[in-house]
Parts: structure tokens; sequence; C-alpha cells
């Protein structure tokens, strides 16, 4: 298995679940201070621990890196967690290779990191017990939004305008559909690839917020374990084999993402430019 953003949050609770249960776990994150924190507070917890993969979603260079570093140590991949997010950071911030910091680190990041990782997943397939792979990824907010600009992906005064909270949730409408398209173009090949709302959930996310925001929002949210359930449902239940295209709502149940997200012309065209994206990297 393999978890990005595995060290905080919902990503850390799905690891610790996955190591309960025996499983060969990665966390793919950035920072390796703070992945080695997650890593021996999760081995003093409960006895297990996990691996670190040196991988950061704003830099797609660093992607390719990654994948190749796993590739050296594995051969196999039955499960890729596309957990990590960035909610609301300043409207200023973009990627390494100039892209908006939310679409390139929500979406184009995972897209690179997916498609590097699926001829592995593909292979590990054909020889699992249910002859299945399986790509999880979250999408919480994607409904305030009908569709994505990509003149507000590369930066630029339309980028500037549209603003964090839109670009966020463009950003979470964008891995509803590519979810739907990985689907479209694999699930033949053995690819099982479902989106999932984790739920209101009280994590790291929120610490681009403001204060006011958080005061207002913090009753309402769910600890963070809970926010694991519908990751694990969907990635290691053998129900889970059969939720291919789907999307999940809190907590373990089948739901409907807005319906424009399973247009498969808007699919195609969001897998085209992001190909383009990643096209010379």
């Amino acid at each position: 298995m393999v978890v990005t953003g595995g060290n905080t949050g919902i990503g850390k609770e799905t690891v610790k679940a996955l190591l309960t249960h025996n499983a060969t776990v990665y966390i793919a994150g950035r920072t390796p201070q703070k992945v080695q924190g997650a890593i021996d507070d999760l081995r003093g917890e409960i006895g297990k621990a996990a691996s670190f993969l040196q991988l950061d979603l704003a830099d797609l260079s660093s992607i390719k890196n990654a994948v190749l570093e796993f590739l050296r140590l594995e051969q196999r991949l039955d499960v890729l967690f596309n957990s990590a997010g960035l909610m609301y950071p300043a409207v200023d911030l973009v990627t390494k290779d100039g892209y908006d910091m939310q679409f390139g680190t929500n979406v184009g990041g995972h897209f690179y990191l997916t498609k590097l990782l699926l001829p592995l997943m593909i292979a590990s397939a054909k020889t699992s017990p249910d002859r299945k792979a399986r790509v999880i990824n979250t999408s919480m907010g994607h409904s305030f939004v009908s569709g994505f600009d990509f003149d507000t992906i590369r930066d630029g005064p339309k980028r500037i305008k549209a603003g964090t909270m839109k670009l966020y949730s463009q950003s979470k409408f964008a891995n509803v559909v590519f979810s739907n398209e990985l689907h479209r173009r694999y699930a033949e090949q053995g690819i099982v690839s479902v989106s999932l709302h984790p739920g209101n959930l009280k994590t790291d996310l929120q610490r681009h917020i403001s204060k006011v925001e958080a005061a207002l929002t913090n009753f309402t949210l769910y600890p963070a374990p809970m926010g694991a359930l519908n990751q694990l449902y969907a990635g290691t239940m053998p129900e889970g084999a059969n939720l291919g295209g789907q999307y999940l709502i809190p907590w373990a149940r089948v739901g409907k993402a807005k319906k424009e997200t399973a247009d498969p012309d808007v699919g195609r065209k969001l897998w085209e430019w992001l190909e383009n994206m990643v096209n010379d990297i």
C-alpha cells in the first residue's frame, strides 16, 4: 500500500489501520522529519512500522523520483490511497512547475503519481486473489463548482481573481472527474478507481482557514479516525472491488457526486490536459 499524506489526519489513521492488519505500507510525504515522526508514533502505539517514500506532490520531478525509488524497492502495489490534500493556502502560491498550488497538488501531482504506478498496479492485479488493484481518491468539497477553468490552473490574473476557495473546490471537482476517467480507461485491466467524501473532520487540512472559520465549524467536525472509514472500506474490503467508478459518502455508503463529474467528455478533456502537463517531465 502507498498512502499520500499518511503522516497526518485521515492518512495517518489509514496507515495505522493497514499496519494493524499486517499490510506493507509506504507513507509518501514531503518532509522527512514529519513522516519519520508519524512512523515513530505508530511504532510506539501499535508496534509496527511503515516505510517512508520521499514525495512532493507540488514538484513533478519529485514524483518521478519517488516512483523510481518505489519500483527499486517493491515488485507489486495493491492499493494507492491518494489521500493528501491542500485546502485554502494563500492564493499567490504555485507549484514548482508553475501551476496553482491546490490544483497542482491535489490533482496534477496525484495524476502523475498514479500514471507512473499504473503499470505495476496492472501487473499486481493479475496475481491478486480478486484480480484487482485499487486507486482510492479523496475528494471533499467538489459540489461548489460545476466544472473547471483551465485558464486558472496556470499562474496569472484569472487564477488570482478566482480566489483560493473556488480553486480548492475546482481541484476537488477534478479529483472526482479524474477518478471516473481512470475507471473508464483501466477497469478492464483490473484497476478499481473510487472517489469518496471522507466526512467533515478535525484534521490538519484546516490549517489555512481563519480562526473565525475554525470556531464556527469546529463543533460540526468529526474525529479524524472516522475519516479513514471510507478509505479503508473502498481500499480493503471485498465489497470495494466492485466500487469502480462510484463515489462514496460517510460512512461507507455509495452516494452521488455532482452529475457533471460523470460526463465522459469532461473526463477526456481533463485527462488530455493532465497528460500534456506531465508530458515533458
